[in-house]
């Protein structure tokens, strides 16, 4: 192989792997941010348990299942 060749090979192998770090950047900021929308909606998730687990054992809710609905 001639220089020529060599060289063409490595900057074809350079340009490759310029737009694979490109792209695993965009990648890993895709997944931090899913990861972020993750822990937020983890978080409501577990608040709207506790809202409910309280609503659940307040005697004097309607919702708490100990009286029955008005059209019984």
């Amino acid at each position: 192989m001639t220089e020529q060749i060599l060289q063409d090979k490595l900057i074809d192998l350079e340009t490759k792997l310029a737009f694979q770090d490109d792209t695993i950047d965009q990648l890993n900021q895709v997944v931090t941010k899913q990861q972020q929308q993750i822990d937020r909606l983890t978080d409501q998730v577990s608040l709207l348990k506790q809202a409910i687990a309280a609503i659940m054992n307040d005697p004097g809710s309607s919702i708490s299942g100990q009286e029955k609905p008005p059209h019984y």
